[in-house]
Protein backbone atom coordinates (compact mmCIF):
# COMPACT_ATOMS: atom_id res chain seq x y z
CA UNK A 1 0.00 0.00 0.00
CA UNK A 2 2.54 3.01 1.17
CA UNK A 3 2.65 5.64 3.65
CA UNK A 4 4.13 9.31 3.36
CA UNK A 5 5.18 11.83 6.33
CA UNK A 6 6.19 15.35 5.44
CA UNK A 7 6.53 18.36 7.47
CA UNK A 8 7.19 21.94 7.88
CA UNK A 9 8.60 23.62 10.41
CA UNK A 10 10.22 26.75 11.79
CA UNK A 11 13.12 25.22 12.24
CA UNK A 12 15.10 21.56 11.13
CA UNK A 13 13.03 19.20 10.31
CA UNK A 14 15.32 16.57 9.72
CA UNK A 15 14.55 14.60 12.84
CA UNK A 16 10.82 14.74 12.64
CA UNK A 17 10.68 13.66 9.04
CA UNK A 18 13.45 10.49 10.01
CA UNK A 19 10.82 9.37 12.68
CA UNK A 20 7.95 10.34 10.95
CA UNK A 21 8.55 8.58 7.99
CA UNK A 22 9.86 5.68 9.62
CA UNK A 23 6.20 5.37 11.47
CA UNK A 24 4.84 4.75 8.02
CA UNK A 25 6.72 1.48 7.63
CA UNK A 26 4.52 -1.26 8.72
CA UNK A 27 2.70 0.25 5.01
CA UNK A 28 5.15 -1.00 2.49
CA UNK A 29 7.73 -3.57 2.46
CA UNK A 30 9.86 -2.16 -1.13
CA UNK A 31 11.58 1.70 -0.82
CA UNK A 32 11.54 4.00 1.44
CA UNK A 33 12.88 7.91 0.73
CA UNK A 34 13.32 11.14 1.68
CA UNK A 35 13.80 14.71 0.52
CA UNK A 36 14.24 18.10 1.63
CA UNK A 37 14.91 21.94 0.89
CA UNK A 38 17.32 23.67 2.20
CA UNK A 39 16.96 27.31 1.24
CA UNK A 40 20.34 28.50 2.50
CA UNK A 41 21.73 26.24 -0.25
CA UNK A 42 19.06 26.70 -2.41
CA UNK A 43 19.05 23.02 -3.47
CA UNK A 44 17.21 19.65 -2.78
CA UNK A 45 18.86 16.67 -0.92
CA UNK A 46 16.94 13.37 -1.90
CA UNK A 47 17.76 9.81 -1.00
CA UNK A 48 15.59 6.51 -1.60
CA UNK A 49 17.01 3.16 -0.66
CA UNK A 50 15.36 -0.92 -0.45
CA UNK A 51 14.50 -2.00 2.68
CA UNK A 52 13.00 -5.31 1.51
CA UNK A 53 15.82 -6.57 3.62
CA UNK A 54 16.28 -4.37 6.36
CA UNK A 55 14.72 -1.83 8.10
CA UNK A 56 14.27 2.01 7.59
CA UNK A 57 16.24 3.06 10.28
CA UNK A 58 19.40 1.16 9.30
CA UNK A 59 19.28 2.76 5.75
CA UNK A 60 18.93 6.40 6.55
CA UNK A 61 20.66 6.99 9.75
CA UNK A 62 23.79 7.20 8.93
CA UNK A 63 23.29 10.13 6.13
CA UNK A 64 20.80 12.05 8.74
CA UNK A 65 22.83 14.70 8.28
CA UNK A 66 23.23 15.83 4.83
CA UNK A 67 19.50 16.59 4.56
CA UNK A 68 18.97 20.20 5.53
CA UNK A 69 16.17 22.74 5.67
CA UNK A 70 13.03 22.93 7.90
CA UNK A 71 10.54 21.66 4.71
CA UNK A 72 10.68 17.57 3.61
CA UNK A 73 8.75 14.53 2.88
CA UNK A 74 9.63 11.07 2.74
CA UNK A 75 7.33 7.97 1.56
CA UNK A 76 7.59 4.21 2.33
CA UNK A 77 6.88 2.71 -0.74
CA UNK A 78 5.23 -0.76 -1.63
CA UNK A 79 6.84 -0.38 -5.30
CA UNK A 80 8.15 2.49 -7.08
CA UNK A 81 11.55 4.76 -5.83
CA UNK A 82 10.39 7.58 -4.42
CA UNK A 83 10.58 10.71 -4.14
CA UNK A 84 10.91 12.29 -7.87
CA UNK A 85 12.37 15.20 -7.73
CA UNK A 86 11.22 17.43 -11.15
CA UNK A 87 12.05 20.99 -12.67
CA UNK A 88 9.26 22.63 -14.74
CA UNK A 89 7.46 25.37 -15.37
CA UNK A 90 5.82 25.13 -12.00
CA UNK A 91 9.46 25.27 -10.52
CA UNK A 92 11.47 22.83 -8.80
CA UNK A 93 9.81 19.90 -6.71
CA UNK A 94 10.05 16.69 -4.41
CA UNK A 95 6.83 14.27 -5.11
CA UNK A 96 6.00 11.41 -2.85
CA UNK A 97 2.79 9.28 -3.45
CA UNK A 98 0.53 6.62 -2.34
CA UNK A 99 -1.36 5.49 -5.32
CA UNK A 100 -2.72 2.93 -7.38
CA UNK A 101 -3.30 3.33 -11.60
CA UNK A 102 -4.81 1.15 -12.63
CA UNK A 103 -4.77 3.01 -16.81
CA UNK A 104 -0.75 3.64 -16.25
CA UNK A 105 0.07 2.19 -20.01
CA UNK A 106 -2.79 4.04 -21.56
CA UNK A 107 -1.73 7.38 -20.00
CA UNK A 108 2.00 6.87 -20.44
CA UNK A 109 1.31 6.40 -24.14
CA UNK A 110 -0.82 9.67 -24.49
CA UNK A 111 2.26 11.51 -22.61
CA UNK A 112 4.70 9.77 -24.72
CA UNK A 113 2.54 10.94 -28.27
CA UNK A 114 2.52 14.36 -26.54
CA UNK A 115 5.99 15.02 -26.32
CA UNK A 116 6.79 14.01 -23.07
CA UNK A 117 9.07 11.70 -21.83
CA UNK A 118 9.76 9.27 -18.57
CA UNK A 119 13.55 9.40 -16.80
CA UNK A 120 12.39 7.38 -14.09
CA UNK A 121 12.13 3.33 -14.64
CA UNK A 122 11.16 0.91 -12.13
CA UNK A 123 12.20 -2.42 -13.02
CA UNK A 124 11.40 -1.35 -16.48
CA UNK A 125 8.32 -0.13 -16.49
CA UNK A 126 6.77 3.57 -16.00
CA UNK A 127 7.44 4.99 -12.52
CA UNK A 128 3.82 5.81 -11.23
CA UNK A 129 4.88 8.99 -8.96
CA UNK A 130 6.93 9.95 -12.37
CA UNK A 131 3.68 9.85 -14.34
CA UNK A 132 1.52 11.41 -11.60
CA UNK A 133 4.35 14.32 -11.73
CA UNK A 134 4.13 14.66 -15.72
CA UNK A 135 0.35 15.01 -15.34
CA UNK A 136 0.22 17.18 -12.55
CA UNK A 137 3.02 19.29 -14.84
CA UNK A 138 -0.08 19.72 -17.58
CA UNK A 139 -1.92 22.11 -15.56
CA UNK A 140 -0.52 26.20 -14.92
CA UNK A 141 -0.55 25.52 -11.11
CA UNK A 142 -0.19 22.62 -8.77
CA UNK A 143 -3.87 23.21 -7.87
CA UNK A 144 -4.82 22.80 -11.26
CA UNK A 145 -2.58 20.43 -12.49
CA UNK A 146 -3.52 18.04 -9.26
CA UNK A 147 -7.07 18.02 -10.80
CA UNK A 148 -5.85 17.39 -14.13
CA UNK A 149 -4.31 14.23 -12.44
CA UNK A 150 -7.67 13.13 -10.55
CA UNK A 151 -9.44 13.26 -13.33
CA UNK A 152 -6.72 11.48 -15.63
CA UNK A 153 -6.46 8.22 -13.48
CA UNK A 154 -8.79 4.95 -12.70
CA UNK A 155 -7.76 4.45 -9.06
CA UNK A 156 -6.62 6.39 -6.20
CA UNK A 157 -3.94 8.78 -5.94
CA UNK A 158 -2.29 10.91 -2.19
CA UNK A 159 0.18 12.94 -2.23
CA UNK A 160 2.49 15.48 -1.18
CA UNK A 161 4.56 18.15 -3.08
CA UNK A 162 7.80 19.88 -1.61
CA UNK A 163 8.42 23.00 -3.39
CA UNK A 164 10.80 25.31 -2.54
CA UNK A 165 8.85 27.31 0.12
CA UNK A 166 6.38 24.90 1.05
CA UNK A 167 4.63 21.73 0.84
CA UNK A 168 1.08 20.77 -0.85
CA UNK A 169 -1.00 18.08 -0.17
CA UNK A 170 -3.73 16.10 -1.61
CA UNK A 171 -5.76 13.56 -0.68
CA UNK A 172 -7.36 11.43 -3.15
CA UNK A 173 -10.20 12.61 -4.50
CA UNK A 174 -12.55 9.97 -2.94
CA UNK A 175 -10.38 9.98 0.16
CA UNK A 176 -9.49 6.69 -0.41
CA UNK A 177 -6.23 6.62 1.56
CA UNK A 178 -6.39 9.13 4.44
CA UNK A 179 -4.03 12.18 4.89
CA UNK A 180 -4.17 13.84 8.40
CA UNK A 181 -2.53 17.42 9.35
CA UNK A 182 -0.70 17.43 12.69
CA UNK A 183 0.33 20.44 14.63
CA UNK A 184 3.07 20.77 16.71
CA UNK A 185 2.09 21.49 20.51
CA UNK A 186 4.37 24.46 20.84
CA UNK A 187 3.61 26.00 17.19
CA UNK A 188 6.66 25.66 15.53
CA UNK A 189 4.98 23.55 12.18
CA UNK A 190 2.58 21.14 10.89
CA UNK A 191 3.17 17.56 9.55
CA UNK A 192 1.20 15.55 7.17
CA UNK A 193 0.43 12.07 7.11
CA UNK A 194 -0.92 8.74 6.54
CA UNK A 195 -1.02 7.53 9.91
CA UNK A 196 -1.87 9.83 12.64
CA UNK A 197 0.36 6.99 15.30
CA UNK A 198 2.98 9.58 13.72
CA UNK A 199 2.40 12.32 16.05
CA UNK A 200 2.25 12.03 19.70
CA UNK A 201 5.77 11.01 20.40
CA UNK A 202 7.14 13.95 17.94
CA UNK A 203 5.06 16.38 19.92
CA UNK A 204 2.17 16.62 17.38
CA UNK A 205 -1.88 16.53 17.99
CA UNK A 206 -3.97 16.06 15.20
CA UNK A 207 -5.11 18.99 13.77
CA UNK A 208 -7.45 17.62 11.00
CA UNK A 209 -7.91 15.06 8.25
CA UNK A 210 -8.04 15.86 4.81
CA UNK A 211 -10.97 15.87 2.69
CA UNK A 212 -11.68 13.89 -0.20
CA UNK A 213 -10.03 15.73 -3.62
CA UNK A 214 -8.75 18.59 -1.29
CA UNK A 215 -5.73 20.17 -1.76
CA UNK A 216 -3.59 22.32 0.87
CA UNK A 217 0.00 24.04 0.68
CA UNK A 218 1.40 23.63 4.34
CA UNK A 219 4.06 26.02 5.72
CA UNK A 220 5.42 26.67 9.10
CA UNK A 221 2.86 29.16 9.95
CA UNK A 222 -0.55 27.60 8.41
CA UNK A 223 -2.47 25.50 6.24
CA UNK A 224 -3.76 27.12 3.32
CA UNK A 225 -6.70 25.28 1.58
CA UNK A 226 -6.08 25.82 -2.07
CA UNK A 227 -8.83 23.27 -2.77
CA UNK A 228 -11.72 22.82 -0.96
CA UNK A 229 -13.02 18.70 -0.15
CA UNK A 230 -15.51 17.14 -1.63
CA UNK A 231 -18.84 16.17 -0.19
CA UNK A 232 -18.43 12.09 -1.85
CA UNK A 233 -15.94 9.94 0.30
CA UNK A 234 -15.12 6.78 -0.11
CA UNK A 235 -12.37 5.40 2.59
CA UNK A 236 -11.36 2.29 2.62
CA UNK A 237 -12.79 0.20 5.52
CA UNK A 238 -9.89 -2.30 5.22
CA UNK A 239 -7.80 0.70 6.86
CA UNK A 240 -9.60 -0.28 10.25
CA UNK A 241 -9.81 -4.04 9.58
CA UNK A 242 -6.11 -4.62 8.73
CA UNK A 243 -3.70 -1.82 7.60
CA UNK A 244 -3.70 1.05 10.21
CA UNK A 245 -1.65 0.95 13.68
CA UNK A 246 -3.92 0.36 16.81
CA UNK A 247 -3.00 4.25 18.01
CA UNK A 248 -3.69 5.62 14.43
CA UNK A 249 -7.63 7.16 13.88
CA UNK A 250 -9.02 8.22 10.57
CA UNK A 251 -12.02 10.66 10.35
CA UNK A 252 -12.15 10.85 14.03
CA UNK A 253 -12.51 6.85 14.62
CA UNK A 254 -9.60 5.10 15.96
CA UNK A 255 -8.01 2.17 14.77
CA UNK A 256 -8.01 0.14 18.39
CA UNK A 257 -11.31 1.10 19.16
CA UNK A 258 -13.12 -0.25 16.18
CA UNK A 259 -11.41 -2.79 16.45
CA UNK A 260 -12.57 -3.81 19.37
CA UNK A 261 -15.98 -2.95 19.11
CA UNK A 262 -16.65 -5.13 16.29
CA UNK A 263 -15.44 -7.88 18.67
CA UNK A 264 -17.31 -7.12 21.33
CA UNK A 265 -20.82 -7.32 19.38
CA UNK A 266 -19.76 -10.44 17.59
CA UNK A 267 -18.55 -11.84 21.58
CA UNK A 268 -21.76 -10.50 22.78
CA UNK A 269 -24.07 -12.56 20.16
CA UNK A 270 -21.94 -15.30 19.55
CA UNK A 271 -23.39 -18.89 21.29
CA UNK A 272 -20.71 -20.90 20.50
CA UNK A 273 -18.88 -22.63 23.71
CA UNK A 274 -15.27 -21.09 24.50
CA UNK A 275 -13.10 -21.28 27.04
CA UNK A 276 -10.86 -18.46 25.59
CA UNK A 277 -10.28 -15.35 23.53
CA UNK A 278 -7.18 -14.85 21.75
CA UNK A 279 -6.25 -12.51 18.64
CA UNK A 280 -3.71 -13.34 16.16
CA UNK A 281 -1.01 -10.59 15.83
CA UNK A 282 -1.14 -7.75 15.37
CA UNK A 283 -4.64 -7.01 13.74
CA UNK A 284 -6.48 -9.71 15.37
CA UNK A 285 -5.63 -8.43 18.96
CA UNK A 286 -8.34 -5.65 19.23
CA UNK A 287 -11.15 -7.58 18.08
CA UNK A 288 -10.54 -10.77 20.67
CA UNK A 289 -9.62 -8.45 23.68
CA UNK A 290 -13.04 -7.14 22.42
CA UNK A 291 -14.84 -10.75 21.89
CA UNK A 292 -13.49 -11.60 24.98
CA UNK A 293 -15.63 -8.64 26.97
CA UNK A 294 -18.57 -9.19 24.90
CA UNK A 295 -18.16 -13.23 25.75
CA UNK A 296 -17.49 -12.86 28.87
CA UNK A 297 -14.58 -15.36 28.62
CA UNK A 298 -10.75 -14.98 29.34
CA UNK A 299 -8.80 -13.41 26.83
CA UNK A 300 -5.55 -15.43 26.40
CA UNK A 301 -2.18 -15.29 24.30
CA UNK A 302 -2.56 -18.48 22.68
CA UNK A 303 -0.36 -17.57 19.73
CA UNK A 304 2.69 -14.80 20.37
CA UNK A 305 4.32 -12.60 17.91
CA UNK A 306 8.14 -12.83 17.17
CA UNK A 307 8.71 -9.59 17.10
CA UNK A 308 13.09 -9.56 17.62
CA UNK A 309 13.29 -10.45 14.05
CA UNK A 310 10.17 -10.76 12.13
CA UNK A 311 8.12 -7.07 13.57
CA UNK A 312 6.92 -6.08 9.82
CA UNK A 313 3.95 -7.23 8.36
CA UNK A 314 4.55 -8.19 4.72
CA UNK A 315 8.11 -9.17 4.23
CA UNK A 316 9.33 -10.50 2.39
CA UNK A 317 7.63 -9.51 -1.49
CA UNK A 318 7.81 -13.05 -3.20
CA UNK A 319 4.54 -15.09 -2.24
CA UNK A 320 5.95 -18.28 -1.27
CA UNK A 321 8.77 -16.97 1.50
CA UNK A 322 6.21 -14.73 2.60
CA UNK A 323 3.89 -17.74 3.59
CA UNK A 324 7.09 -19.61 5.35
CA UNK A 325 7.86 -16.03 7.20
CA UNK A 326 3.92 -15.59 8.20
CA UNK A 327 4.26 -19.01 9.92
CA UNK A 328 7.54 -18.39 11.46
CA UNK A 329 6.82 -15.15 13.10
CA UNK A 330 4.31 -16.27 15.09
CA UNK A 331 4.74 -18.78 17.79
CA UNK A 332 2.21 -21.28 19.74
CA UNK A 333 1.84 -21.63 23.29
CA UNK A 334 1.42 -25.15 23.72
CA UNK A 335 0.42 -24.74 27.53
CA UNK A 336 -2.49 -22.13 27.05
CA UNK A 337 -3.36 -24.22 23.92
CA UNK A 338 -3.61 -27.76 25.38
CA UNK A 339 -6.97 -29.04 26.07
CA UNK A 340 -9.09 -26.13 25.55
CA UNK A 341 -11.86 -24.79 23.33
CA UNK A 342 -9.86 -21.87 21.97
CA UNK A 343 -11.43 -19.11 20.04
CA UNK A 344 -8.90 -17.10 17.55
CA UNK A 345 -10.25 -13.41 16.35
CA UNK A 346 -8.00 -12.29 12.97
CA UNK A 347 -8.73 -9.77 10.41
CA UNK A 348 -9.47 -11.63 7.23
CA UNK A 349 -8.86 -14.65 5.20
CA UNK A 350 -7.56 -13.83 1.81
CA UNK A 351 -5.67 -16.43 -0.07
CA UNK A 352 -5.71 -18.80 3.60
CA UNK A 353 -2.59 -20.61 1.95
CA UNK A 354 -0.78 -20.90 5.52
CA UNK A 355 -3.89 -21.64 7.56
CA UNK A 356 -4.53 -24.80 7.03
CA UNK A 357 -1.18 -25.52 8.86
CA UNK A 358 -1.07 -23.49 10.99
CA UNK A 359 -4.83 -24.56 12.31
CA UNK A 360 -3.22 -28.61 12.36
CA UNK A 361 -0.13 -27.01 14.76
CA UNK A 362 -2.70 -25.67 17.17
CA UNK A 363 -4.64 -29.22 17.05
CA UNK A 364 -1.33 -31.15 17.85
CA UNK A 365 -0.57 -28.63 20.53
CA UNK A 366 -3.55 -29.93 22.50
CA UNK A 367 -6.17 -27.49 21.54
CA UNK A 368 -9.42 -29.46 21.79
CA UNK A 369 -11.48 -27.39 19.54
CA UNK A 370 -10.44 -24.52 17.03
CA UNK A 371 -12.84 -21.48 16.25
CA UNK A 372 -12.35 -18.80 14.20
CA UNK A 373 -13.94 -15.07 13.86
CA UNK A 374 -13.17 -12.72 11.65
CA UNK A 375 -13.59 -8.70 11.71
CA UNK A 376 -14.64 -8.57 8.22
CA UNK A 377 -17.03 -10.14 5.43
CA UNK A 378 -15.90 -12.48 3.31
CA UNK A 379 -13.19 -11.29 0.55
CA UNK A 380 -15.10 -11.65 -2.87
CA UNK A 381 -13.72 -8.84 -4.80
CA UNK A 382 -10.33 -7.46 -5.67
CA UNK A 383 -9.45 -4.47 -4.67
CA UNK A 384 -9.04 -1.96 -7.93
CA UNK A 385 -8.50 1.33 -6.06
CA UNK A 386 -5.67 0.77 -3.80
CA UNK A 387 -2.44 -1.56 -3.52
CA UNK A 388 -4.78 -4.20 -1.33
CA UNK A 389 -2.61 -7.52 -1.84
CA UNK A 390 0.05 -8.22 -4.20
CA UNK A 391 -2.69 -10.52 -5.71
CA UNK A 392 -2.60 -10.49 -9.54
CA UNK A 393 -6.43 -12.02 -10.03
CA UNK A 394 -9.29 -12.83 -8.23
CA UNK A 395 -9.07 -16.02 -8.50
CA UNK A 396 -6.12 -15.55 -5.67
CA UNK A 397 -9.10 -15.33 -3.11
CA UNK A 398 -10.06 -18.33 -1.61
CA UNK A 399 -13.66 -17.29 -1.76
CA UNK A 400 -13.08 -17.03 -5.71
CA UNK A 401 -11.71 -20.62 -6.18
CA UNK A 402 -14.75 -22.36 -4.12
CA UNK A 403 -17.28 -20.20 -6.04
CA UNK A 404 -15.61 -21.68 -9.11
CA UNK A 405 -15.82 -25.23 -7.59
CA UNK A 406 -19.76 -24.66 -6.85
CA UNK A 407 -20.90 -22.61 -9.61
CA UNK A 408 -18.64 -24.13 -12.59
CA UNK A 409 -18.05 -20.33 -12.99
CA UNK A 410 -15.82 -17.79 -10.61
CA UNK A 411 -18.41 -14.83 -11.18
CA UNK A 412 -21.47 -16.61 -11.03
CA UNK A 413 -23.70 -15.31 -8.08
CA UNK A 414 -21.77 -13.03 -6.45
CA UNK A 415 -24.05 -10.68 -5.06
CA UNK A 416 -25.51 -13.88 -3.40
CA UNK A 417 -22.23 -14.88 -1.62
CA UNK A 418 -21.70 -11.62 -0.73
CA UNK A 419 -25.32 -11.58 1.30
CA UNK A 420 -25.00 -12.34 4.96
CA UNK A 421 -26.67 -15.10 5.66
CA UNK A 422 -28.40 -16.12 2.20
CA UNK A 423 -28.01 -20.66 1.33
CA UNK A 424 -25.02 -19.01 -0.95
CA UNK A 425 -23.09 -17.29 2.30
CA UNK A 426 -23.65 -20.03 4.19
CA UNK A 427 -22.63 -23.03 2.07
CA UNK A 428 -19.35 -20.53 1.42
CA UNK A 429 -18.48 -20.14 4.99
CA UNK A 430 -19.01 -23.71 5.54
CA UNK A 431 -16.67 -24.93 2.97
CA UNK A 432 -13.90 -22.36 4.17
CA UNK A 433 -14.96 -23.96 7.88
CA UNK A 434 -14.38 -27.92 6.33
CA UNK A 435 -11.20 -26.74 4.25
CA UNK A 436 -9.47 -25.61 7.18
CA UNK A 437 -10.68 -28.39 9.68
CA UNK A 438 -12.27 -25.85 12.16
CA UNK A 439 -14.32 -26.43 14.64
CA UNK A 440 -16.72 -23.32 13.71
CA UNK A 441 -16.27 -20.13 11.70
CA UNK A 442 -17.72 -16.73 11.57
CA UNK A 443 -17.57 -13.56 9.63
CA UNK A 444 -18.56 -10.12 10.56
CA UNK A 445 -21.67 -8.72 8.87
CA UNK A 446 -20.70 -5.59 7.09
CA UNK A 447 -23.50 -3.98 9.08
CA UNK A 448 -21.39 -4.71 12.28
CA UNK A 449 -18.52 -3.34 10.05
CA UNK A 450 -19.86 -0.14 9.31
CA UNK A 451 -21.40 0.46 12.71
CA UNK A 452 -17.85 0.21 14.45
CA UNK A 453 -16.62 2.25 12.04
CA UNK A 454 -19.15 5.31 12.61
CA UNK A 455 -19.07 6.92 9.47
CA UNK A 456 -22.65 5.91 7.01
CA UNK A 457 -22.29 3.42 4.84
CA UNK A 458 -22.18 5.70 1.59
CA UNK A 459 -19.06 6.82 2.89
CA UNK A 460 -16.94 3.60 3.43
CA UNK A 461 -15.54 1.65 0.48
CA UNK A 462 -16.41 -2.20 0.97
CA UNK A 463 -16.10 -3.13 -2.96
CA UNK A 464 -13.74 -6.00 -1.51
CA UNK A 465 -17.13 -7.52 0.26
CA UNK A 466 -19.88 -6.40 -1.31
CA UNK A 467 -18.78 -5.04 -4.98
CA UNK A 468 -20.63 -1.78 -3.98
CA UNK A 469 -17.94 1.01 -5.25
CA UNK A 470 -17.20 1.76 -8.75
CA UNK A 471 -14.89 4.08 -10.44
CA UNK A 472 -16.63 7.79 -10.82
CA UNK A 473 -15.08 10.91 -10.61
CA UNK A 474 -15.80 13.60 -7.91
CA UNK A 475 -17.01 16.27 -9.90
CA UNK A 476 -19.08 19.48 -8.83
CA UNK A 477 -18.67 19.00 -5.20
CA UNK A 478 -15.82 21.52 -4.59
CA UNK A 479 -17.05 24.55 -2.48
CA UNK A 480 -15.58 27.91 -2.91
CA UNK A 481 -11.07 28.52 -2.09
CA UNK A 482 -10.92 29.07 1.72
CA UNK A 483 -8.17 30.01 3.70
CA UNK A 484 -7.59 27.80 6.99
CA UNK A 485 -5.19 29.73 9.01
CA UNK A 486 -3.24 27.56 12.29
CA UNK A 487 -4.11 29.73 14.77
Amino acid sequence: MGGFFGTALKHSCRNDLFYGVDYNSHLGTRRAGMATYDAVDGRFCRSIHSIENTYFRSKFEDELDKFKGNLGIGVISDNDPQPIVINSHLGKFAIVTVAKINNIDQLEKELLESGAHFGELSSGKTNPTELVALLINQGQTFEEGIEKMFSSIEGSCSLLILTEDSIIAARDQLGRTPVIIGKKTDNSGYALSSESTAFPNLDYQIFRDLGPGEVVRVTPEDVETLTPPGEDMQICSFLWVYYGFPTSSYEGTNVEEMRFKSGYEMGKSDESDVECASGIPDSGVGMALGYAAGKQVPYMRCISKYTPTWPRSFTPSEQERRNLVAKMKLVPNEKMLKDRKVLFCDDSIVRGTQLKDNVKDLYDLGAKEVHIRIACPPLIYGCPFIGFTSSKSDMELITRRIINEFEGDPNKNLDKYATTGSEEYNRLVDEIRRTFELTSLKFNPIETLVESIGLPKEKICTHCFDGSSRFHPCKGCHKSNKTEKGS
